[in-house]
Order: structure tokens, then C-alpha cells, then sequence
């Protein structure tokens, strides 16, 4: 028994956006998904201090903070998962 065709894909249009600079770009997707940006500048801004403390020797707290900064990156993916979750769920409908 042969089985029939499957039906034809519609494809769903994408936004077109004219001729748009790096500027309007970053500042569109930061309001897209505003945590992946302040995830981005937590794992800098610790990873800048734990630097600044091992470069003085503070072996402990520089430990801690490259921890923090595992963290930071982790709350980062998860923040990028996340909005990709919702923009998918949102072209859906």
C-alpha cells in the first residue's frame, strides 16, 4: 500500500529589517532578551576581579571568584537557551 505524499511546507515569512546598523542590531536583541547582555557583563565584571586578586595574591578570593564567574556563565547559557525558547514559541503563534 503506498502511502500518499506529505503535504507541502509552508513557510512562515521572516522579518525583513532594512539596511539595520551594528548599533540598532545590538539594541534590538537586548530587548529581545535583555538577561543574556547583563549575564555577559557579570561574567566579565568577575572575572576582571578575580583577576585583580590573584595578581595581588589573594589566592582564596581570586578561587571564589573564578567559581562566581562559572556561574556567571552558566546564568549566561541559560539566559541564551531561554530566549530562544520564547522566540520560538512566539513565531509559532
Amino acid at each position: 500500500m503506498a502511502a500518499a505524499p506529505p503535504p507541502p511546507l509552508e513557510s512562515s515569512p521572516l522579518p525583513v529589517f532594512s539596511q539595520e546598523g551594528f548599533g540598532d542590531k545590538f539594541l534590538r536583541k537586548t530587548r529581545e532578551n535583555p538577561l543574556v547582555p547583563l549575564g555577559c557583563l557579570c561574567t566579565v565584571g568577575v572575572l576582571t576581579y578575580g583577576l585583580i586578586s590573584f595578581q595581588r595574591g589573594n589566592t582564596r578570593h581570586s578561587q571564589l571568584m573564578m567559581r562566581a564567574r562559572i556561574l556567571a556563565q552558566g546564568f549566561t547559557i541559560v539566559a541564551l537557551l531561554g530566549g530562544m525558547v520564547v522566540t520560538a514559541v512566539k513565531s509559532r503563534k
